[in-house]
């Protein structure tokens, strides 16, 4: 009798083959086509082909296979290099393109005021990158009563523009009508229609259902404090401020008033 070591498995007979490496085919790789005897470097895909360039400059296009092709004499099936993962654009808490590594230019001659301290400070923690590049000054009017009085002393003039944002800025309002009295091609007011600055914040940043309403004749920080449990207005604007990221913590009407505004002090067209 005798004995057959591979059983019944007649594919255990056959000899084990040495997988064949597979390898980058990098631009610039130099490899050869064994059917023909190309030899080449790697100079593009197509559709699923490689194109080799031989030290004579001429171009041929091979499938790629496996085991297709010879590098240093040895078989290799070449693979594609993995697509470069895309590059991420840094962008601004306002959500335009940061410029890294930037020095913030010599301030304009042009400014762009907003009511108070909180304007300033909201508009900084959002758009301070902008403005920084642009070379474009913040500063609080804490009011505006006497807005055309402050235009005309500032002196406006080609290359030295004011934009100014006014909160509550609605029909038949004061500030409206304050707003109407300044009347001069150099000076472009937007604003917004809440009662105040904090109102602009999304209420979903500042973790809450919506901006309670306070009773008139109650100044309205000191109203939203006592409803929300916030402490005083310092302490809710500590924590208004603390909660907005970027612009998409703002309401619509707010963003857009203020780019209007930049765009105004910076390139000189409404």
């Amino acid at each position: 009798m005798s004995f057959d070591r591979y059983g019944h498995d007649v594919l255990a007979r056959k000899p084990n083959r040495r997988a064949v490496p597979e390898v980058v085919a990098e631009l610039g790789l130099v490899v050869e086509d064994p059917a023909s005897g190309f030899c080449g470097a790697v100079t593009r895909f197509e559709h699923g082909h490689v194109v080799l360039e031989d030290r004579h400059g001429r171009h041929r296009l091979f499938p790629l296979t496996p085991a297709g092709f010879l590098v240093d004499g040895k078989p290799v099936t070449l693979t594609r290099p993995a697509p470069a993962p895309a590059r991420k654009t840094a962008v601004s808490a306002s959500g335009s393109v940061r410029v890294e590594g930037h020095q913030a230019r010599t301030a304009r001659d042009s400014r762009l005021w907003v009511e108070g301290i909180h304007d300033a400070e909201l508009v900084e923690r959002v758009w301070g990158h902008d403005l920084r590049v642009e070379g474009v000054v913040v500063e609080p009017l804490h009011g505006v009563d006497d807005l055309p009085g402050r235009v005309a002393e500032f002196g406006t003039g080609p290359g030295r523009r004011l934009g100014v944002l006014v909160d509550h800025l609605v029909a038949g309002s004061k500030e409206s009508r304050i707003v109407d009295g300044v009347r001069d091609p150099h000076v472009l007011v937007t604003g917004h229609p809440y009662v105040d600055i904090w109102q602009a914040v999304r209420p979903a940043a500042v973790g809450i259902a919506a901006w309670p309403v306070v009773p008139r004749g109650l100044p309205w920080k000191e109203g939203v404090c006592e409803a929300l449990g916030w402490g005083d207005p310092a302490d809710g604007w500590r924590r208004v401020l603390s909660r907005v990221r970027s612009y998409k913590d703002l309401e619509t009407p707010l963003i857009g008033a203020v780019e209007r505004l930049i765009d105004f002090v910076t390139t000189g067209e409404e």
